[in-house]
């Protein structure tokens, strides 16, 4: 007898988890931009996201075992570089950096670059990638340079600082997505998404203690709300979809949330917090969108399924922000 074929999913199931995708990654920003006008950005990232390990490490024991969670020293060491690179480097810088006042649609748009990056990164590594790549790269830093620079000034721009804070955050993850192959990791990424929320979580809530923040439970709801949607949506959720997609959908419809959640995340700035969209944000944040879906349309035709989850891999998603990803 030949072996039971699993089923494909249906459609209706594989939009709803590209939709929780779009969504709830595209929102996150606005969610980090509602908890740090009133919560000290390290601290409350570093709970979020040690919060959200112990979530998804208690459903994976309860589900396969506390055995599930074994690992090496090798793949911790692994995992916490993870840790350092996307939650730390990447959301912990952001979630600074919309401290400062950089406008959460904006700081989608900056983050958005980080395919772009990573295949900079294949380029100091030796790879070739295509002209029609490197054509959409180049479009993407004309996109980002403009994005920047007349977004920092006037009388709705944000400080250039944070502009280039998120910019570093977004390198600092598509570094850390670049190396993640390369990385000895646990076989199970569930495995390696609850110890490397659990190391960069407490690599935040340590380097927000030695900054002098103070988290205290005086919060408005709002705050807290914000709080546990990232939490339990942004960093679980979201990240449980991405994962379910990548092994149930094709993986250039599952790239499509590279340059969906920007668009998401100007969208709700606007709705939400009343952030402009300025002629800048439209034509910079226009272009960086169609250079990174030009990216990833070119790479498609030769890429594996592990290539190109690596290329996606360059949104913070998380949130591995998210994301191995992530968004934040």
């Amino acid at each position: 007898m030949t072996p039971a074929t699993k089923a494909a999913p249906t459609f209706g199931i594989v939009l709803g988890a590209l939709v929780i995708v779009y969504v709830v990654w595209g929102s996150t920003y606005l969610a980090i931009r509602i908890v740090v006008e009133e919560a000290p950005p390290l601290t409350s990232m570093g709970l979020r996201y040690a919060t959200a390990a112990v979530l998804l490490g208690a459903a994976l024991s309860l589900r396969g075992g506390i055995r599930r969670l074994r690992i090496t020293g090798r793949q911790a060491l692994g995992a916490g570089f993870l840790g350092l690179m996307l939650p730390v480097l990447g959301n912990g810088m952001v979630s600074v950096a919309e401290n400062l006042g950089a406008p959460s649609g904006v700081t989608a748009l900056l983050i958005a670059i980080a395919p772009l990056i990573i295949v900079v990164f294949r380029l100091g590594a030796g790879d070739r990638p295509r002209a029609l790549t490197l054509l959409g790269v180049l479009a993407g830093f004309v996109g980002l340079a403009g994005l920047v620079l007349a977004g920092s000034s006037g009388e709705d721009g944000f400080p250039l600082g944070a502009g280039l804070l998120v910019l570093f955050a977004s390198t600092c993850w598509a570094f850390g997505s670049f190396m993640q192959p390369r990385l000895h990791l646990p076989e199970d990424v569930f495995v390696t998404t609850v110890y490397e929320m659990l190391f960069g979580g407490a690599m935040l809530v340590v380097l927000g203690v030695l900054a002098g923040e103070r988290f205290t439970a005086a919060y408005d709801t709002r705050t807290w709300v914000a709080l546990a949607y990232l939490v339990v949506f942004g960093s679980v959720v979201a990240f449980t979809s991405y994962v379910w997609l990548l092994a149930n959908a094709p993986i250039s419809l599952v790239a499509t949330y590279a340059y969906v959640n920007p668009v998401v995340a100007v969208f709700l700035g606007w709705l939400v917090l009343s952030e402009a969209v300025t002629p800048a944000v439209i034509v910079g944040g226009g272009i960086v969108v169609a250079a990174v879906a030009l990216v990833i349309s070119a790479e498609r035709p030769r890429r594996t399924g592990q290539q190109a989850a690596e290329a996606a891999a360059g949104e913070p998603r998380p949130d591995l922000d998210d994301e191995a990803l992530t968004r934040a």
